[in-house]
């Protein structure tokens, strides 16, 4: 197979850079029409940092004035929330680890990288908001079914507020950051969120949005216990919270599930790709291609080409450079390309691939 495989940001010297015709020329650099991606900046890295830091600090800090509330006004409501806070602040140590890790360079052990280990963490997030969230919060609702309430609910309503307050600020960065990508990618936020390879920002979005929703809830819970002066009200927000996490808990883990063992590029992104191989001149037909996230900003492009019928190997390295270059301008993230010249008439005997990416 003849390309130019990247691993980390540093470009492979492979046969493809050993011999460039022209070298003082440059390609025109292009740019993105509408419908096109434009490059990731590159601080998006940084600003994911941030984003799963202002969430933890949110977390932790109404993690602990929804337990004090809880246990002062004996409602299992503020005790289920305090659980959810508990299992975010974990999760987001979880997002962070993997932000850091996620971002070490390529080496012979893993020559594409450790991007992927950000899908590993956010499962390991997924499966603590199932079990600490979720778990807590049901076996509390069940538990508050069988007891008397009492306390104070003033000092719950209090910490409900505040705690709307910091949860919103974390709510409104992760947001602001995934309709930033939404708009540079020229795609609808719901749509990108859905197809977004980052589950490290996906993951403090839907914690965030369960967290405002886990908070209405709550509250909701404590007001009709204090006008029905039944704690079954309470009690049914507890469930209603964990049934909430339940799902916030079941769609990460799927998402990290798929990116985990593969998942190809999303169809506009591969067509993108098709229509950058096809155009080059020296191309006379793309016979099969291969995509597969390595990470929120690796994919991996693997490709059979059949060139022109007279063409040289040298000429056909060129043409392999030339392709590579044009996607990573073409693509919000990084490339790592592989060309394998293949005659057309070659592959009729041969057993036909699936039309979705897979990798090689």
């Amino acid at each position: 197979m003849t390309g130019n495989g990247r691993a980390g940001d540093q470009r492979g010297a492979g046969p493809l850079e050993r011999e460039q015709p022209e070298p003082d020329r440059q390609e025109p650099q292009q740019r993105p029409e509408p419908g096109q991606q434009e490059p990731a900046p590159a601080s998006e890295g940084g600003a994911t940092r941030r984003t799963v830091i202002i969430a933890g600090a949110a977390n932790l800090f109404v993690g602990i004035i929804k337990l004090i509330a809880g246990l002062l006004s004996g409602s299992s409501a503020m005790l289920a929330e305090a659980a959810h806070s508990a299992a975010d602040t974990l999760n987001q140590a979880f997002l962070l680890t993997s932000v850091h890790r996620g971002k070490r360079p390529a080496d012979p052990t893993h020559p594409f990288g450790y991007g992927q280990e950000r899908y590993f963490w956010s499962l390991l997030a997924a499966f603590g908001i199932f079990v600490a969230g979720a778990g807590f919060s049901i076996f509390e609702g069940i538990l508050a079914l069988g007891r008397e309430e009492s306390g104070d609910p003033l000092i719950a309503y209090i910490v409900l507020a505040a705690a709307g307050v910091a949860e919103g600020i974390s709510f409104i960065r992760a947001y602001s950051q995934m309709r930033g990508e939404a708009r540079r990618d020229r795609t609808g936020l719901v749509e990108h969120v859905q197809r977004s390879p980052d589950t490290t920002v996906k993951a403090a979005l839907f914690e965030d949005s369960a967290a405002m929703i886990g908070l209405v809830l709550a509250a909701a819970g404590l007001a009709l216990r204090q006008l029905t002066g039944s704690g079954v009200w309470d009690a049914a927000a507890s469930m209603a919270i964990g049934a909430v996490l339940i799902v916030v808990a079941v769609k990460l883990g799927l998402d990290s599930r798929s990116l985990l063992i593969g998942r190809a590029a999303d169809p506009d992104e591969q067509q993108t790709i098709r229509e950058e191989i096809e155009k080059t001149p020296g191309v006379d037909a793309l016979i099969e291609l291969l995509t597969m996230h390595l990470g929120p900003d690796h994919l991996l492009v693997a490709a059979r080409v059949d060139f022109s019928g007279g063409i040289n190997a040298d000429e056909a390295e060129d043409l392999a450079s030339k392709i590579d270059r044009q996607l990573a301008e073409r693509l919000s993230v990084t490339p790592h390309v592989f060309i394998d010249p293949t005659r057309k008439g070659g592959q009729e005997d041969a057993q036909p691939a699936p039309e979705a990416s897979r990798p090689r």
